[in-house]
Parts: C-alpha cells; structure tokens; sequence
C-alpha cells in the first residue's frame, strides 16, 4: 500500500510558469475581450445594488470618475494663458482695452512633470486619512472608589497605550488614568510599503492620536494613531551617511482587538 501525494502548486507558479515557458498563445486576445466585457458585468451587479450599499458604491464611483476626469483634462490642456506683467503696449491705446492686462500664451508644464509634483505632494498623505470617531465612554471605564464606592473621578484606558521605557505609576491613590500592564505595548508590527516587508519594531512614542489631545499625552493607540518606531535595525541611512533609527507610522488595526499593532511606515 503506497502513499500517495498530490503535489499541488506552490508560490507564484502561474509567475514562474510564463517566465519559464511565456504566455498561452491567445492570453492577450481572451484578456482584452474579458476587460471588454467587464463593463456589462458590473452594470449588472451595480442594477441590483440597492440601499446603503448603493450608496457607499455611487459615492465610490463618483469619486473615481472626478479623478478620471481631472486627469484627462490635465492632458487636454496643453496651452495656458499668462498674465504679461509690466508690459507697456507701444502706440496708443483704446479706452475700452486699458483695463485689460496683456496676455501671453504659454506652454503648461509638461503634464507628467505635473502628475510626478502631484504623487510627491501625496507622499506625505497618511494611509488612513479619516477614522472613525471614539467616544470617551468607550476608551475609559469609570472606577468608584471609596469606603462606599461614592467617588468617581478614577478612569481606566480599555485600549492599548504606550507608557515609555522606566515608567513609574504614580501612587495609586492619587493616579487618575489607570494604563492597565496587559495593554502596554512595546513593539509594533511596521509594513515598509516599497520593501512589501513587515518588521516587528519597538515603539519610541505616540506622535499624535487624531481623536484627541489627551489621548495622545496618554499615549493610547488606536486605529489612525501617529507612532515614532525604532528603525535603526532595517539599515536605513541618509544621504549624508548617517542610519536613520526614528521614523513614523500609522496604525491600521485596532490593536485593543487584534493583541497587536499593526503599521505602515510612512515614507
């Protein structure tokens, strides 16, 4: 009786595959005919949308087609006018054309200058860039304290913080904001998105929670929280030489969830 396994495909072997032996010979034909259909396929499934779903979708929609647009009329433009300024007409000039400043027409920048201005100035746009409100409610509990439980000025973080090396509480009669040691966290699970590796970072501190100031003096993180990684063990160096150890990230999970903290350096 002999065992038999199924050796089944590993990896990026349809990658592999056209490396080794290139495409079917008519992969460009049924794929150019797929993306030709590909439009009736989605106005059938867009039909039956209905509801909130329809409109996440059309809002979704409408958001790409303003940027399609602005795009083909980025390339569209090709001449612009600029104002000539200091520029005195020879001869004598009618009433009706003084107020009128003189014009010449120049070539715009070259659009793929312009996009290339455009993708640097998004460079420093975060990956999350709206999140969803908290109320304090949820980020802290309310402690009673006292012989009959009548005070109840003490509040306890439900959600993951960062406390900083060599921490001290202070004494806990007089501490108002409990950071409980099972959500301090140190380390952070940072995604370089040009090297598409992740790295299992320490944390130096909370740059700027965007739900409000005290959480970010408190050092609580969120999902769309600004945090300050240790960097130095990727290698990173400046232009000059120097190794780059602190840079940024966002928090993309809700880490009081998932038990860790997910982030994407920002580069």
């Amino acid at each position: 009786h002999e065992h038999v396994v199924s050796i089944m495909p590993q990896n990026e072997y349809i990658e592999l595959s056209r490396k080794r032996h290139g495409y079917r010979l008519d992969y460009h034909e049924r794929r150019r005919k797929k993306e030709g259909r590909e439009p009736h396929a989605h106005s059938r499934y867009v039909k039956k949308l209905h509801g909130l779903k329809a409109k996440l979708y059309n809002k979704k929609r409408f958001a790409e087609k303003v940027e399609m647009k602005k795009k083909i009329k980025l390339h569209e433009r090709k001449e612009a006018k600029n104002k000539k300024e200091d520029v005195v007409p020879k001869g004598a000039v009618p009433a009706y054309l003084l107020d009128r400043e003189g014009q010449s027409r120049a070539k715009v920048l070259s659009n793929m200058i312009k996009q290339k201005r455009k993708e640097k100035a998004g460079k420093w746009t975060v990956p999350l860039p709206k999140v969803k409100a908290i109320g304090e409610d949820e980020v802290f509990r309310v402690i009673k304290t006292g012989k009959r439980k009548r005070n109840a000025w003490k509040r306890m973080v439900t959600k993951v913080t960062y406390v900083g090396e060599g921490f001290t509480r202070k004494p806990p009669k007089y501490e108002r904001f409990i950071r409980p040691m099972a959500l301090r966290f140190k380390k952070a699970h940072v995604t370089h998105p040009e090297l598409k590796a992740t790295f299992c970072l320490p944390l130096i501190g909370v740059k700027k929670n965007p739900q409000s100031n005290l959480y970010t003096q408190l050092g609580v993180i969120t999902k769309g929280t600004i945090i300050e990684v240790n960097i130095s063990e990727l290698g990173l160096v400046t232009q000059s030489g120097k190794v780059i150890w602190g840079k940024y990230a966002q928090v993309t999970n809700n880490p009081e969830n998932d038990g860790c903290i997910n982030a994407v350096l920002l580069v």
